[in-house]
């Protein structure tokens, strides 16, 4: 069995509660509370300004030439494509950007950004794997899972990570993952689990944090 496949079976209980939010919910049937889904976007804007650092890192420390281009095109893609689907998003609600992340936005962050900093490449890129799939597969639940969707006011959002081009980027993502953890020891592929786990369990809080509508307590 692939290391990505013995890691998804271990993140499933996480996704399937990723699935049971209520954000998650009420974003497939169309009744998400506007102000929840321009908070989860105004937090996904500053997650993905560091996202896009992250693999932009992971880039130059890739030896195969065709690994770092993928991950080159990960990038671009996080700050073009994504760009422009969270700024269509806020200028039609007439927003702008929170300069504040919220407690769940930060913690995630700072997680990636402390495996760039001090953990193998094969473990940066196992916690960034999340981001690519888990969003996959919900955006594939829900497209299954839909009754009505011509008049869901976020069906752009479902279809961007329900669609084919997302889902060719994610097996690549995949793909190289595997192709990695094959040349690491059960020692090394134990640290990509662990950092994939915890992401994934970082995605969970991030979606909930937007449900809530996450403040500082302090």
């Amino acid at each position: 069995m692939k290391w990505s496949e013995q890691t998804w079976i271990k993140s499933l209980p996480i996704y399937h509660k990723i699935l049971d939010l209520p954000f998650i919910t009420e974003l497939m049937n169309g009744t998400l509370a506007k102000e929840k889904f321009l908070f989860y976007i105004q937090q996904d804007v500053i997650y993905l300004g560091e996202f896009g650092k992250v693999l932009a890192g992971i880039v130059v420390r890739l030896k195969k030439q065709s690994h770092a281009e993928a991950f080159m095109k990960f990038a671009a893609d996080t700050i073009y494509v994504e760009g422009d689907l969270h700024e269509s998003f806020l200028k039609q609600v007439g927003s702008s950007v929170t300069t504040e992340p919220s407690p769940s936005c930060l913690l995630y962050t700072g997680h990636m950004r402390q495996l760039l900093s001090s953990a193998s490449v094969e473990a940066t890129m196992a916690g960034v794997l999340p981001c690519f799939w888990i969003y996959k597969e919900v955006g594939d639940y829900i497209l299954s899972n839909q009754t009505h969707n011509s008049d869901n006011p976020y069906q752009q959002w479902i279809n961007t990570y329900g669609g084919a081009d997302f889902e060719k980027a994610v097996t690549n993502a995949i793909n190289i993952c595997d192709e990695l953890a094959q040349q690491c020891t059960n020692e090394q592929q134990q640290e990509m689990t662990d950092a994939f786990i915890r992401s994934a369990k970082l995605e969970w809080m991030f979606w909930n944090s937007a449900w809530n509508m996450e403040q500082w307590p302090i």
